[in-house]
């Protein structure tokens, strides 16, 4: 059995009911969406709130909150993840959605309308030609770190807002240490298993880097 919107529940027993029916609508909107423009595997749209929305979420668990205003920018986003639920728990947030192919984020300004998400940008740009600055960058394993942060290293805000330094939070799994290294970053691994308790998570990680 795959997991139903109960698992996001759950995990996030305070949701307001506006949040609440905006998690249950993605069940409808991304089978839609995926069968016009396939940005998910057909095996893995059954398992949409398992491998999808609760991996983006492992992000808020790290950081609890995001300050009021707070703006993060989505690289890779590919079908709207991590941004879409993430959005969706944090909508006094502003998120900045961006995929280098553009029928990607045809898909995230769909799903973004129909569920009446007000907090979401969506463009079809590299991050590498965007000219604004931001406080996080969040993504889903798009490349290998050393890769990735030449795209995004000079897009922070000086200034921190929130809990923690901005900087990046990358979803990865597998053995990262070598990948870290190569980087020449100061990378803290916290493992997805110690937020959520399903096999899948096992290992995989938030990856925070303070810029």
């Amino acid at each position: 059995m795959n997991p139903t919107v109960d698992i996001i529940f759950k995990y996030f027993p305070n949701l307001t009911a506006t949040q609440k029916s905006q998690f249950e609508k993605l069940a409808e909107v991304y089978p839609f969406w995926n069968d016009q423009i396939n940005v998910i595997s057909r095996k893995d749209i059954e398992s949409l709130y398992l491998k999808h929305v609760l991996h983006s979420l492992a992000i808020a668990k790290f950081v609890h909150d995001f300050a009021p205003g707070t703006r993060v920018l989505d690289v890779g986003t590919g079908g709207g993840f991590p941004g879409i639920p993430l959005a969706i728990l944090f909508p006094e947030v502003k998120f900045h959605l961006v995929d280098s192919i553009g029928k990607k984020i045809k898909v995230v300004r769909g799903v973004a309308d129909a569920i009446g998400l007000t907090n979401v940008e969506a463009d079809h740009i590299r991050a590498e030609q965007l000219d604004y600055t931001y406080d996080f960058v969040v993504s889903r394993a798009v490349t290998r770190l050393a890769d990735f942060t030449p795209w995004i290293r000079n897009k922070f805000e000086k200034k921190d807002k929130n809990g923690i330094p901005n900087g990046i939070l990358y979803l990865k799994g597998g053995d990262l240490k070598e990948e870290i290294k190569e980087a020449r970053l100061k990378a803290e691994l916290h493992p997805i298993s110690s937020y959520f308790e399903e096999d899948f998570f096992d290992t995989k990680y938030v990856v925070y880097i303070p810029m």
